[in-house]
Protein backbone atom coordinates (compact mmCIF):
# COMPACT_ATOMS: atom_id res chain seq x y z
CA UNK A 1 0.00 0.00 0.00
CA UNK A 2 2.85 2.64 1.21
CA UNK A 3 4.80 1.76 -2.36
CA UNK A 4 1.61 2.04 -4.61
CA UNK A 5 0.81 5.59 -3.05
CA UNK A 6 4.42 6.58 -3.27
CA UNK A 7 4.37 5.24 -6.81
CA UNK A 8 0.91 6.75 -8.28
CA UNK A 9 2.38 10.43 -6.78
CA UNK A 10 5.33 10.16 -8.24
CA UNK A 11 4.76 9.51 -11.52
CA UNK A 12 2.00 11.90 -11.71
CA UNK A 13 4.18 14.30 -12.13
CA UNK A 14 6.02 12.87 -14.83
CA UNK A 15 3.24 13.82 -17.00
CA UNK A 16 4.21 17.26 -16.32
CA UNK A 17 7.38 16.36 -18.17
CA UNK A 18 5.34 14.80 -21.44
CA UNK A 19 3.44 18.00 -21.12
CA UNK A 20 6.35 20.61 -21.45
CA UNK A 21 8.18 18.60 -23.83
CA UNK A 22 5.37 18.84 -26.50
CA UNK A 23 3.66 21.75 -25.37
CA UNK A 24 5.78 23.70 -28.31
CA UNK A 25 4.03 21.91 -31.00
CA UNK A 26 0.89 24.28 -30.21
CA UNK A 27 2.66 27.05 -28.69
CA UNK A 28 4.88 27.79 -31.64
CA UNK A 29 2.67 26.86 -34.61
CA UNK A 30 3.23 28.93 -38.04
CA UNK A 31 -0.24 30.41 -39.60
CA UNK A 32 -0.75 31.68 -43.08
CA UNK A 33 0.18 34.92 -42.71
CA UNK A 34 1.22 38.04 -45.41
CA UNK A 35 2.91 40.92 -45.32
CA UNK A 36 1.29 43.85 -43.37
CA UNK A 37 -0.30 47.04 -45.36
CA UNK A 38 0.78 50.27 -44.74
CA UNK A 39 -3.37 52.22 -44.67
CA UNK A 40 -6.80 50.88 -44.23
CA UNK A 41 -8.20 48.76 -46.95
CA UNK A 42 -11.30 49.35 -48.78
CA UNK A 43 -11.21 45.90 -50.70
CA UNK A 44 -9.12 42.67 -50.93
CA UNK A 45 -9.31 40.56 -53.92
CA UNK A 46 -7.76 36.81 -54.24
CA UNK A 47 -8.08 34.94 -57.68
CA UNK A 48 -11.67 35.57 -58.44
CA UNK A 49 -12.95 36.31 -54.96
CA UNK A 50 -13.49 39.78 -53.87
CA UNK A 51 -13.94 40.86 -50.17
CA UNK A 52 -13.91 43.49 -47.80
CA UNK A 53 -11.70 41.85 -45.26
CA UNK A 54 -8.19 40.31 -45.05
CA UNK A 55 -9.96 37.59 -42.29
CA UNK A 56 -12.19 36.39 -44.86
CA UNK A 57 -9.63 35.40 -47.25
CA UNK A 58 -8.01 33.33 -45.05
CA UNK A 59 -10.69 30.21 -45.61
CA UNK A 60 -9.46 30.20 -49.45
CA UNK A 61 -5.55 30.81 -48.85
CA UNK A 62 -4.36 27.26 -50.38
CA UNK A 63 -0.41 27.90 -50.74
CA UNK A 64 2.29 29.89 -49.42
CA UNK A 65 2.90 30.62 -53.40
CA UNK A 66 -0.09 32.35 -52.92
CA UNK A 67 -0.61 36.42 -52.95
CA UNK A 68 -3.45 39.04 -51.70
CA UNK A 69 -4.34 42.27 -53.72
CA UNK A 70 -5.68 45.20 -51.70
CA UNK A 71 -6.56 48.03 -52.15
CA UNK A 72 -6.32 51.15 -49.90
CA UNK A 73 -8.71 53.67 -49.40
CA UNK A 74 -6.16 56.35 -51.13
CA UNK A 75 -6.58 54.17 -54.14
CA UNK A 76 -3.41 52.63 -53.98
CA UNK A 77 -3.17 48.51 -55.39
CA UNK A 78 -0.82 46.20 -53.60
CA UNK A 79 -0.22 42.95 -53.43
CA UNK A 80 0.70 41.16 -50.41
CA UNK A 81 3.19 38.28 -50.29
CA UNK A 82 4.57 36.13 -47.34
CA UNK A 83 7.92 37.94 -47.05
CA UNK A 84 7.41 40.81 -49.31
CA UNK A 85 4.91 43.19 -50.70
CA UNK A 86 4.39 45.69 -53.86
CA UNK A 87 3.07 49.19 -54.91
CA UNK A 88 1.32 48.77 -58.43
CA UNK A 89 2.54 52.01 -60.27
CA UNK A 90 0.24 53.90 -62.56
CA UNK A 91 -2.71 51.76 -62.21
CA UNK A 92 -5.45 52.04 -59.82
CA UNK A 93 -7.91 49.04 -60.96
CA UNK A 94 -7.98 46.22 -59.21
CA UNK A 95 -7.29 42.94 -60.68
CA UNK A 96 -5.55 40.30 -59.64
CA UNK A 97 -3.08 39.81 -62.65
CA UNK A 98 -0.66 42.78 -63.11
CA UNK A 99 1.82 42.95 -65.77
CA UNK A 100 2.87 46.14 -65.19
CA UNK A 101 5.55 48.35 -63.26
CA UNK A 102 5.99 47.14 -59.31
CA UNK A 103 7.49 48.67 -56.48
CA UNK A 104 8.92 46.11 -53.90
CA UNK A 105 8.78 46.46 -50.64
CA UNK A 106 10.34 44.68 -47.03
CA UNK A 107 7.25 44.24 -44.54
CA UNK A 108 8.14 47.16 -42.17
CA UNK A 109 4.61 47.37 -40.95
CA UNK A 110 4.32 44.05 -39.83
CA UNK A 111 2.73 40.95 -40.62
CA UNK A 112 -0.94 40.08 -40.88
CA UNK A 113 -1.61 36.33 -39.38
CA UNK A 114 -4.80 33.92 -39.57
CA UNK A 115 -6.07 34.02 -36.50
CA UNK A 116 -8.66 30.87 -37.15
CA UNK A 117 -7.29 28.44 -34.87
CA UNK A 118 -5.03 30.53 -32.76
CA UNK A 119 -6.05 33.72 -31.74
CA UNK A 120 -1.72 34.00 -30.32
CA UNK A 121 1.75 32.12 -30.98
CA UNK A 122 4.51 32.88 -29.99
CA UNK A 123 5.80 32.98 -33.78
CA UNK A 124 2.61 35.51 -34.52
CA UNK A 125 3.53 37.72 -30.79
CA UNK A 126 7.28 38.29 -31.90
CA UNK A 127 6.83 37.89 -35.64
CA UNK A 128 9.09 34.56 -36.24
CA UNK A 129 8.62 34.46 -39.94
CA UNK A 130 10.85 35.35 -42.93
CA UNK A 131 14.26 36.04 -41.81
CA UNK A 132 13.30 35.43 -38.37
CA UNK A 133 12.00 31.81 -39.43
CA UNK A 134 15.29 30.10 -37.66
CA UNK A 135 14.60 31.68 -34.48
CA UNK A 136 10.92 29.22 -34.25
CA UNK A 137 12.96 26.91 -35.43
CA UNK A 138 15.45 26.37 -32.41
CA UNK A 139 12.57 26.66 -30.05
CA UNK A 140 12.32 22.74 -29.57
CA UNK A 141 15.81 21.50 -30.34
CA UNK A 142 17.07 24.26 -27.26
CA UNK A 143 14.59 23.16 -25.05
CA UNK A 144 16.19 19.40 -25.89
CA UNK A 145 19.41 20.47 -25.16
CA UNK A 146 18.33 21.33 -21.86
CA UNK A 147 16.46 18.38 -21.37
CA UNK A 148 20.05 16.82 -22.26
CA UNK A 149 21.71 18.83 -19.23
CA UNK A 150 19.42 18.58 -17.05
CA UNK A 151 19.43 14.82 -16.57
CA UNK A 152 22.94 15.27 -16.44
CA UNK A 153 23.06 17.98 -13.46
CA UNK A 154 20.54 16.36 -11.67
CA UNK A 155 21.26 13.10 -11.64
CA UNK A 156 24.64 13.78 -9.53
CA UNK A 157 23.05 16.34 -7.48
CA UNK A 158 20.29 13.36 -6.41
CA UNK A 159 23.21 10.82 -5.58
CA UNK A 160 24.98 13.71 -3.34
CA UNK A 161 21.92 15.50 -1.86
CA UNK A 162 19.42 12.72 -1.83
CA UNK A 163 16.22 12.02 -4.38
CA UNK A 164 13.31 13.38 -2.41
CA UNK A 165 15.18 17.32 -2.46
CA UNK A 166 15.38 16.99 -6.32
CA UNK A 167 12.23 15.79 -6.23
CA UNK A 168 11.29 18.95 -4.67
CA UNK A 169 13.29 21.37 -6.39
CA UNK A 170 12.51 20.03 -9.77
CA UNK A 171 8.70 19.81 -9.30
CA UNK A 172 8.25 23.02 -7.94
CA UNK A 173 10.50 24.09 -10.58
CA UNK A 174 8.12 23.38 -13.21
CA UNK A 175 5.71 24.66 -11.61
CA UNK A 176 7.45 28.19 -11.36
CA UNK A 177 9.32 27.91 -14.70
CA UNK A 178 6.25 27.01 -16.44
CA UNK A 179 4.22 30.03 -15.03
CA UNK A 180 7.23 32.06 -15.95
CA UNK A 181 7.23 31.08 -19.34
CA UNK A 182 3.63 32.60 -20.20
CA UNK A 183 4.97 36.29 -18.87
CA UNK A 184 7.94 36.44 -20.51
CA UNK A 185 8.79 39.72 -22.36
CA UNK A 186 10.66 38.42 -25.75
CA UNK A 187 12.17 36.12 -27.64
CA UNK A 188 15.39 35.64 -26.31
CA UNK A 189 13.60 35.50 -22.41
CA UNK A 190 11.25 32.80 -23.61
CA UNK A 191 13.91 30.42 -25.11
CA UNK A 192 16.09 30.91 -21.92
CA UNK A 193 13.31 29.99 -19.18
CA UNK A 194 12.13 27.24 -21.29
CA UNK A 195 15.64 26.15 -21.56
CA UNK A 196 15.42 26.10 -17.66
CA UNK A 197 12.25 24.72 -17.53
CA UNK A 198 13.72 21.52 -19.68
CA UNK A 199 16.45 21.46 -17.50
CA UNK A 200 14.22 20.63 -14.30
CA UNK A 201 11.75 18.50 -16.44
CA UNK A 202 14.20 16.16 -17.67
CA UNK A 203 15.78 16.52 -14.10
CA UNK A 204 12.72 15.17 -12.32
CA UNK A 205 11.80 12.01 -14.93
CA UNK A 206 15.43 11.27 -14.38
CA UNK A 207 15.36 11.48 -10.43
CA UNK A 208 11.57 10.55 -10.07
CA UNK A 209 12.71 6.99 -12.04
CA UNK A 210 15.67 6.27 -9.66
CA UNK A 211 12.88 7.21 -6.82
CA UNK A 212 10.01 4.44 -7.66
CA UNK A 213 13.13 2.16 -8.54
CA UNK A 214 14.16 2.25 -5.07
CA UNK A 215 10.46 1.82 -3.52
CA UNK A 216 9.42 -1.03 -6.15
CA UNK A 217 10.08 -4.88 -5.03
CA UNK A 218 12.07 -6.20 -7.60
CA UNK A 219 8.75 -8.33 -9.21
CA UNK A 220 7.66 -5.54 -10.06
CA UNK A 221 10.08 -3.44 -11.38
CA UNK A 222 10.34 -3.85 -14.47
CA UNK A 223 6.31 -3.18 -15.18
CA UNK A 224 6.83 -0.09 -12.53
CA UNK A 225 9.64 1.74 -14.27
CA UNK A 226 8.10 0.90 -17.56
CA UNK A 227 4.79 2.72 -16.67
CA UNK A 228 6.30 5.84 -15.77
CA UNK A 229 6.49 6.64 -19.36
CA UNK A 230 2.98 5.58 -19.86
CA UNK A 231 1.84 8.77 -17.63
CA UNK A 232 4.62 10.96 -19.81
CA UNK A 233 2.04 9.40 -22.71
CA UNK A 234 -0.47 10.82 -20.76
CA UNK A 235 0.85 14.27 -20.14
CA UNK A 236 1.26 14.55 -24.31
CA UNK A 237 -2.74 13.74 -24.44
CA UNK A 238 -3.18 16.46 -22.16
CA UNK A 239 -1.21 19.03 -24.80
CA UNK A 240 -3.68 17.83 -27.42
CA UNK A 241 -7.00 18.68 -25.25
CA UNK A 242 -5.65 22.17 -23.63
CA UNK A 243 -4.60 23.02 -27.06
CA UNK A 244 -8.22 22.25 -28.22
CA UNK A 245 -9.48 24.33 -25.43
CA UNK A 246 -7.05 27.07 -25.41
CA UNK A 247 -6.22 29.43 -28.34
CA UNK A 248 -3.91 31.49 -27.06
CA UNK A 249 -0.23 30.62 -25.89
CA UNK A 250 0.44 32.36 -22.76
CA UNK A 251 -3.00 31.37 -21.53
CA UNK A 252 -2.03 27.93 -23.04
CA UNK A 253 0.70 27.57 -21.34
CA UNK A 254 -0.31 28.72 -17.86
CA UNK A 255 -3.15 26.02 -17.86
CA UNK A 256 -0.69 23.66 -18.75
CA UNK A 257 1.91 24.52 -16.10
CA UNK A 258 -1.29 24.57 -13.66
CA UNK A 259 -2.37 21.07 -14.27
CA UNK A 260 0.09 19.32 -11.93
CA UNK A 261 -0.27 21.94 -8.56
CA UNK A 262 -1.86 19.22 -6.92
CA UNK A 263 1.88 17.16 -6.77
CA UNK A 264 3.68 20.50 -6.20
CA UNK A 265 1.11 21.33 -2.62
CA UNK A 266 2.14 17.98 -1.48
CA UNK A 267 5.63 16.76 -3.17
CA UNK A 268 7.15 17.69 0.54
CA UNK A 269 5.28 14.61 2.36
CA UNK A 270 7.25 12.08 0.09
CA UNK A 271 9.73 10.59 2.32
CA UNK A 272 13.47 9.98 1.26
CA UNK A 273 14.40 6.32 0.34
CA UNK A 274 15.72 3.72 2.77
CA UNK A 275 18.70 3.13 0.41
CA UNK A 276 19.94 6.54 -0.32
CA UNK A 277 19.54 7.16 3.50
CA UNK A 278 21.73 3.50 4.06
CA UNK A 279 24.46 4.94 1.77
CA UNK A 280 24.71 7.93 3.57
CA UNK A 281 24.94 5.78 6.96
CA UNK A 282 21.66 7.80 8.40
CA UNK A 283 20.51 4.57 10.42
CA UNK A 284 17.78 6.40 12.16
CA UNK A 285 16.53 8.50 9.36
CA UNK A 286 16.05 5.41 7.54
CA UNK A 287 14.73 3.85 10.51
CA UNK A 288 11.43 6.16 10.70
CA UNK A 289 11.01 5.89 6.79
CA UNK A 290 10.57 1.95 7.35
CA UNK A 291 8.82 2.01 10.62
CA UNK A 292 6.12 4.60 8.54
CA UNK A 293 6.07 2.02 5.58
CA UNK A 294 5.47 -0.95 8.15
CA UNK A 295 2.62 0.86 9.68
CA UNK A 296 1.41 1.50 6.43
CA UNK A 297 1.50 -2.42 5.27
CA UNK A 298 0.99 -3.67 8.05
CA UNK A 299 3.63 -5.16 9.24
CA UNK A 300 4.38 -5.97 12.51
CA UNK A 301 8.10 -6.07 12.67
CA UNK A 302 9.33 -2.51 12.54
CA UNK A 303 13.15 -2.48 11.45
CA UNK A 304 16.06 -1.55 14.43
CA UNK A 305 18.71 0.83 13.84
CA UNK A 306 20.79 -1.56 15.37
CA UNK A 307 20.26 -4.50 12.89
CA UNK A 308 20.68 -1.64 9.91
CA UNK A 309 23.95 -0.89 11.75
CA UNK A 310 25.03 -4.63 12.40
CA UNK A 311 24.41 -5.76 8.35
CA UNK A 312 26.83 -2.86 7.45
CA UNK A 313 29.34 -3.83 9.62
CA UNK A 314 28.80 -7.43 8.07
CA UNK A 315 28.67 -6.11 4.53
CA UNK A 316 32.01 -4.10 4.92
CA UNK A 317 33.59 -7.48 6.98
CA UNK A 318 32.65 -9.48 3.83
CA UNK A 319 33.36 -7.04 0.95
CA UNK A 320 36.87 -5.94 2.74
CA UNK A 321 38.62 -8.62 0.01
CA UNK A 322 37.08 -7.35 -2.74
CA UNK A 323 37.50 -3.73 -2.21
CA UNK A 324 40.86 -4.63 -1.38
CA UNK A 325 41.29 -6.30 -4.95
CA UNK A 326 39.28 -3.49 -7.15
CA UNK A 327 41.42 -1.30 -5.43
CA UNK A 328 44.43 -2.87 -7.38
CA UNK A 329 42.05 -2.18 -10.78
CA UNK A 330 42.13 -0.02 -12.85
CA UNK A 331 39.70 2.21 -13.27
CA UNK A 332 37.12 2.02 -16.48
CA UNK A 333 36.61 4.92 -18.84
CA UNK A 334 33.97 4.91 -22.09
CA UNK A 335 36.78 3.19 -23.87
CA UNK A 336 36.54 0.00 -22.44
CA UNK A 337 33.35 -0.03 -24.22
CA UNK A 338 35.70 -0.69 -27.31
CA UNK A 339 38.03 -3.30 -26.01
CA UNK A 340 37.58 -5.86 -28.92
CA UNK A 341 35.67 -6.19 -31.68
CA UNK A 342 32.55 -8.03 -30.54
CA UNK A 343 31.82 -5.09 -27.27
CA UNK A 344 32.31 -2.95 -29.69
CA UNK A 345 29.86 -3.69 -32.23
CA UNK A 346 27.52 -4.48 -29.22
CA UNK A 347 28.13 -0.80 -28.56
CA UNK A 348 28.09 0.45 -31.78
CA UNK A 349 24.30 -1.85 -32.17
CA UNK A 350 22.65 -0.23 -29.00
CA UNK A 351 24.06 3.42 -29.12
CA UNK A 352 22.46 3.25 -32.22
CA UNK A 353 19.11 1.83 -31.11
CA UNK A 354 19.01 4.22 -28.53
CA UNK A 355 19.51 7.02 -31.42
CA UNK A 356 17.01 5.67 -33.38
CA UNK A 357 14.23 4.93 -30.65
CA UNK A 358 14.21 8.61 -29.51
CA UNK A 359 15.04 10.03 -33.29
CA UNK A 360 11.40 8.18 -33.78
CA UNK A 361 9.62 9.10 -31.21
CA UNK A 362 10.03 12.55 -31.34
CA UNK A 363 9.43 12.67 -34.91
CA UNK A 364 6.04 10.89 -34.96
CA UNK A 365 4.94 13.01 -32.14
CA UNK A 366 6.25 16.74 -33.39
CA UNK A 367 4.80 15.67 -36.72
CA UNK A 368 1.64 14.39 -36.15
CA UNK A 369 -0.15 17.55 -36.30
CA UNK A 370 1.15 18.18 -39.60
CA UNK A 371 -0.93 15.01 -41.07
CA UNK A 372 -4.02 16.53 -42.19
CA UNK A 373 -7.51 16.22 -40.23
CA UNK A 374 -7.72 17.51 -36.68
CA UNK A 375 -4.58 18.24 -35.57
CA UNK A 376 -5.36 17.99 -31.94
CA UNK A 377 -7.03 14.64 -32.20
CA UNK A 378 -3.66 13.37 -33.82
CA UNK A 379 -1.39 14.26 -31.04
CA UNK A 380 -4.21 12.44 -28.79
CA UNK A 381 -3.69 9.68 -30.71
CA UNK A 382 -0.19 9.41 -31.13
CA UNK A 383 0.42 9.99 -27.42
CA UNK A 384 -3.15 7.25 -26.26
CA UNK A 385 -1.47 4.72 -28.48
CA UNK A 386 1.76 4.64 -25.82
CA UNK A 387 0.15 3.16 -23.26
CA UNK A 388 -0.57 -0.06 -24.80
CA UNK A 389 2.75 -0.19 -26.47
CA UNK A 390 4.33 -0.81 -22.68
CA UNK A 391 2.22 -3.26 -21.75
CA UNK A 392 3.41 -5.29 -24.75
CA UNK A 393 6.69 -4.42 -24.29
CA UNK A 394 6.24 -6.00 -21.00
CA UNK A 395 4.91 -9.54 -21.93
CA UNK A 396 7.72 -9.33 -24.99
CA UNK A 397 10.71 -8.92 -23.35
CA UNK A 398 8.86 -11.39 -20.33
CA UNK A 399 7.76 -14.27 -22.64
CA UNK A 400 9.53 -13.47 -25.96
CA UNK A 401 12.83 -12.43 -24.96
CA UNK A 402 14.76 -8.64 -25.11
CA UNK A 403 16.29 -9.45 -28.52
CA UNK A 404 13.40 -11.29 -29.92
CA UNK A 405 10.80 -8.43 -28.79
CA UNK A 406 13.37 -5.53 -30.14
CA UNK A 407 14.21 -6.94 -33.90
CA UNK A 408 10.69 -7.25 -35.03
CA UNK A 409 9.36 -3.99 -33.73
CA UNK A 410 12.49 -1.47 -35.09
CA UNK A 411 12.26 -3.63 -38.56
CA UNK A 412 8.04 -3.25 -38.49
CA UNK A 413 8.69 0.42 -37.70
CA UNK A 414 10.76 1.07 -40.81
CA UNK A 415 8.31 -0.79 -43.30
CA UNK A 416 5.99 1.45 -41.83
CA UNK A 417 7.84 4.65 -42.75
CA UNK A 418 7.90 3.33 -46.40
CA UNK A 419 4.09 2.26 -46.17
CA UNK A 420 3.41 6.03 -44.84
CA UNK A 421 4.90 7.10 -48.28
CA UNK A 422 2.84 4.91 -50.36
CA UNK A 423 -0.66 6.57 -48.75
CA UNK A 424 -2.58 8.46 -51.33
CA UNK A 425 -2.25 12.73 -48.92
CA UNK A 426 -5.97 12.96 -48.88
CA UNK A 427 -6.64 9.63 -47.29
CA UNK A 428 -6.38 11.48 -43.69
CA UNK A 429 -8.07 8.76 -41.64
CA UNK A 430 -5.53 5.81 -43.04
CA UNK A 431 -2.44 8.72 -42.40
CA UNK A 432 -2.74 8.88 -39.24
CA UNK A 433 -3.83 5.09 -38.33
CA UNK A 434 -0.22 4.27 -39.73
CA UNK A 435 1.56 7.16 -38.18
CA UNK A 436 0.10 5.63 -34.65
CA UNK A 437 1.27 2.33 -35.37
CA UNK A 438 4.62 4.18 -36.00
CA UNK A 439 4.47 5.27 -33.53
CA UNK A 440 3.71 1.83 -31.21
CA UNK A 441 6.29 0.25 -32.89
CA UNK A 442 9.53 2.53 -31.93
CA UNK A 443 7.60 2.75 -29.10
CA UNK A 444 8.10 -0.53 -28.13
CA UNK A 445 11.59 -0.39 -29.01
CA UNK A 446 12.28 2.74 -27.36
CA UNK A 447 11.05 1.35 -23.87
CA UNK A 448 12.65 -1.70 -23.57
CA UNK A 449 16.55 -0.32 -24.96
CA UNK A 450 17.39 1.09 -21.39
CA UNK A 451 16.99 -3.00 -19.45
CA UNK A 452 18.03 -4.23 -22.65
CA UNK A 453 21.82 -2.58 -22.23
CA UNK A 454 22.28 -3.11 -18.78
CA UNK A 455 21.98 -6.51 -19.31
CA UNK A 456 24.32 -6.80 -21.83
CA UNK A 457 27.33 -5.18 -20.62
CA UNK A 458 28.83 -6.28 -16.93
CA UNK A 459 28.86 -4.68 -13.75
CA UNK A 460 31.70 -2.72 -14.15
CA UNK A 461 31.23 -0.45 -17.00
CA UNK A 462 27.31 -0.90 -16.47
CA UNK A 463 27.03 2.53 -15.34
CA UNK A 464 29.15 4.07 -18.67
CA UNK A 465 26.48 1.68 -20.69
CA UNK A 466 23.72 2.70 -19.80
CA UNK A 467 24.82 6.13 -19.59
CA UNK A 468 26.16 6.79 -22.63
CA UNK A 469 23.14 5.58 -24.13
CA UNK A 470 21.12 7.90 -22.84
CA UNK A 471 23.81 10.21 -24.07
CA UNK A 472 22.92 9.35 -27.48
CA UNK A 473 18.90 8.80 -27.10
CA UNK A 474 19.24 12.62 -26.29
CA UNK A 475 21.50 13.84 -29.17
CA UNK A 476 18.42 12.06 -31.06
CA UNK A 477 15.72 14.32 -29.25
CA UNK A 478 18.04 17.28 -30.30
CA UNK A 479 18.11 16.04 -33.72
CA UNK A 480 14.35 15.11 -33.86
CA UNK A 481 12.90 18.45 -34.45
CA UNK A 482 15.52 19.62 -37.20
CA UNK A 483 14.67 16.34 -38.83
CA UNK A 484 11.03 17.28 -38.61
CA UNK A 485 11.53 20.53 -40.52
CA UNK A 486 13.22 18.63 -43.94
CA UNK A 487 9.78 18.36 -44.30
CA UNK A 488 9.61 21.49 -46.21
CA UNK A 489 12.36 19.89 -48.72
CA UNK A 490 10.17 16.52 -48.82
CA UNK A 491 6.88 15.79 -46.90
CA UNK A 492 8.69 12.47 -46.57
CA UNK A 493 12.18 13.25 -45.60
CA UNK A 494 11.61 12.13 -42.07
CA UNK A 495 9.84 9.34 -42.84
CA UNK A 496 12.50 8.23 -44.80
CA UNK A 497 15.60 9.34 -41.87
CA UNK A 498 13.59 7.05 -39.58
CA UNK A 499 12.87 3.98 -41.61
CA UNK A 500 16.68 3.74 -43.30
CA UNK A 501 17.64 4.21 -38.76
CA UNK A 502 15.37 1.68 -38.07
CA UNK A 503 16.17 -0.80 -40.22
CA UNK A 504 20.12 -0.47 -39.72
CA UNK A 505 19.28 -1.10 -36.00
CA UNK A 506 16.95 -4.23 -36.37
CA UNK A 507 19.25 -5.56 -38.54
CA UNK A 508 22.48 -5.07 -36.57
CA UNK A 509 20.33 -5.81 -33.62
CA UNK A 510 20.31 -9.39 -34.54
CA UNK A 511 24.38 -9.56 -33.93
CA UNK A 512 23.37 -8.92 -30.26
CA UNK A 513 22.90 -11.76 -27.69
CA UNK A 514 19.76 -12.47 -25.71
CA UNK A 515 19.93 -12.02 -21.97
CA UNK A 516 16.60 -13.19 -20.92
CA UNK A 517 17.45 -16.06 -17.94
CA UNK A 518 20.90 -15.46 -18.36
CA UNK A 519 22.67 -13.74 -15.15
CA UNK A 520 24.38 -10.75 -14.81
CA UNK A 521 27.59 -10.46 -15.82
CA UNK A 522 30.22 -9.05 -13.52
CA UNK A 523 33.32 -8.79 -16.15
CA UNK A 524 34.45 -7.75 -19.91
CA UNK A 525 35.31 -11.76 -20.33
CA UNK A 526 32.05 -12.88 -19.03
CA UNK A 527 29.69 -10.05 -21.09
CA UNK A 528 31.92 -11.18 -24.38
CA UNK A 529 31.26 -14.96 -23.47
CA UNK A 530 27.63 -14.02 -23.77
CA UNK A 531 28.08 -14.05 -27.46
CA UNK A 532 29.87 -17.27 -27.49
CA UNK A 533 32.67 -15.35 -28.57
CA UNK A 534 36.03 -16.46 -25.69
CA UNK A 535 38.46 -13.38 -26.66
CA UNK A 536 39.26 -11.93 -23.37
CA UNK A 537 38.81 -8.37 -22.84
CA UNK A 538 41.13 -8.29 -19.80
CA UNK A 539 42.77 -11.00 -17.56
CA UNK A 540 41.34 -13.55 -15.67
CA UNK A 541 38.18 -12.53 -13.08
CA UNK A 542 36.63 -13.91 -10.10
CA UNK A 543 33.28 -16.14 -10.77
CA UNK A 544 30.25 -14.15 -10.61
CA UNK A 545 28.38 -13.25 -7.45
CA UNK A 546 26.18 -14.57 -5.52
CA UNK A 547 22.04 -13.91 -6.07
CA UNK A 548 21.78 -11.67 -3.16
CA UNK A 549 24.42 -9.34 -4.88
CA UNK A 550 23.16 -9.96 -8.04
CA UNK A 551 19.78 -8.31 -6.92
CA UNK A 552 22.18 -5.54 -5.79
CA UNK A 553 23.81 -4.95 -8.99
CA UNK A 554 20.76 -4.87 -10.63
CA UNK A 555 18.80 -2.29 -8.88
CA UNK A 556 22.36 -0.35 -8.85
CA UNK A 557 22.37 -0.78 -13.11
CA UNK A 558 18.97 0.54 -13.03
CA UNK A 559 19.38 3.18 -10.74
CA UNK A 560 22.12 4.91 -13.22
CA UNK A 561 19.89 4.46 -16.21
CA UNK A 562 18.29 7.62 -16.84
CA UNK A 563 14.67 7.99 -18.48
CA UNK A 564 15.62 7.36 -21.84
CA UNK A 565 13.06 10.38 -22.65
Amino acid sequence: RFQACVYFASVFQAMSCGIHYLASVFMAVTPNFVCGIPGNVSSVLFYNSSESSIEDIWTLWTSTENYIVVQLENGEVWELNQCSRSKREGSLDLTYEYKGNKSIFSCSDGFLYDERNWKSTVVTQWDLVCDREWLAKLIQPTFMLGVLIGAVIFGDIADRLGRRRVIWFTSAGQFVFGIAVAFTFDYYSFVIVRFLLAMVSSGYLVVAFVYVTEFVGIKARTWASMHVHAFFAMGIMIVALVGFLVRTWWVYQIFLSVATLPFVLCCWMLPETPFWLLSEERYEDAEKVINIMARWNKVSTPCKVSELCSVQQDDLVSGRTSDNDASSTKKHNILDLFCNWHIARRTITVWLVWFTGSLGYYVFSLSSVSLGGNEYLNLFLIGAVELPCYVIACIGMDKLGRRNTLIPFLILSALICVLIMFIPQDFNVLIVLANMAGKFSIGVAFGLIYLYTAELYPTIVRSLAVGSGSMMCRVGSVVAPFCVYLRSVWIFMPLLLVGIMALLSGVLTIMLPETLGKPLTNTLVEATEIGRNKKSCSGKTPPAHSGAALEKIEMSGQETASTEK
